[in-house]
């Protein structure tokens, strides 16, 4: 049996190679080459064109070659019977962490601000803030949340975490359930979102959740691009009742030139690059994953379907 890469960038290749590379007993395909759709068994997706996995009969298995898994249920067409897995490591894991720590300094040492300036030719030093001025929270705190959550602690900040179910971690604060979130929220100052994409969790940075953060407050958002109302986040930042915010994801990516986020002073855009799938640490998980198929063992990493990740 075989695999097909289905994706819409230009990493197919690479995916292609590192496969075969793995595991050259197993044949791997690229959904826009000839190939016999009746003898897939494993599609290899990432944003692939909606209504592709529809054309194989002998599918098994669906698996995501990132973390995200949002954009297979937002294909009406994909098979719904089927197991779906996601990628779990610890390098974008890693990746991630180092991205938002990034970020959060960026902030505290006015150094988004001094950019703007330095185009306008301006010399004007500002107050800078310090870990202490700050608790951060996090949205999720899941395979990516919790390695943030230590990583910020062990520089030296206070963190709190906010989870669907009840979750316990060692020098971190944690909230969970719609019963806790207004808590949570009073008491966090930089505000990052590492929630998944679900149908519950869609435009859940919108007004209502920034009226709960103290004023001033600063919003990370490297999960996806839907869980943002971007009319709400121009208002709050507007009414100055949010200070600013880092933006890695979008609803739409490319961003389209002409969108207001673009020349925003109070917004540092990053082109969705803060954590990205490196095919030598992803692929071995991929290749135990199709040997457990052919085996009919349980497979690792599966999605949750009714959670949607």
């Amino acid at each position: 049996m075989s695999i097909v890469i289905l994706r819409q960038d230009d990493k197919i290749d690479l995916w292609k190679h590192a496969l075969r590379s793995a595991a050259p007993d197993i044949p791997v395909y690229s959904g826009d080459e000839d190939h016999p759709k009746d003898r897939i068994d494993m599609a290899l997706v990432w944003k692939h064109r909606p209504g592709s996995l529809s054309e194989y009969p002998n599918l098994k298995c669906i698996a995501s070659s990132g973390a995200g898994v949002d954009f297979i249920f937002e294909d009406a067409s994909a098979p719904t019977h089927l197991p779906i897995t996601r990628v779990v490591n610890p390098m974008l894991a890693s990746d991630m962490s180092e991205h938002v720590i990034a970020l959060i300094f960026a902030y505290l040492k006015n150094l988004n601000h001094y950019k703007i300036d330095q185009q306008h030719k301006i010399w004007k030093p500002l107050n800078y803030k310090r870990i202490k001025d700050f608790t951060v929270g996090i949205l999720g705190l899941g395979a990516l949340g919790a390695v943030l959550a230590n990583d910020l602690v062990r520089v030296g900040f206070k963190v709190q975490g906010w989870s669907r179910s009840k979750k316990t971690m060692k020098n971190i604060k944690t909230f969970f359930g719609n019963e806790d979130l207004a808590d949570f929220l009073a008491t966090t100052g930089i505000l990052v979102c590492l929630l998944p994409l679900t149908q519950a969790t869609a435009g859940i940075l919108n007004s209502e959740l920034f009226q709960k953060l103290p004023k001033g407050a600063y919003l990370i958002n490297v999960a996806r691009g839907g869980h943002l109302v971007n009319r709400d986040l121009l208002e709050a930042l507007k009414n100055e009742h949010l200070s600013g915010a880092a933006l890695d994801v979008f609803h739409e990516e490319p961003l389209p030139v002409a969108h207001p986020f673009w020349e925003h002073p109070k917004i540092h855009m990053s082109p969705h690059c803060a954590s990205v799938s490196d095919t030598d640490s992803v692929v071995p998980q991929i290749v135990e994953n199709h040997q457990r198929l052919l085996a009919g063992k349980p497979l690792n990493n599966l999605v949750h379907i009714e959670r949607g990740y």
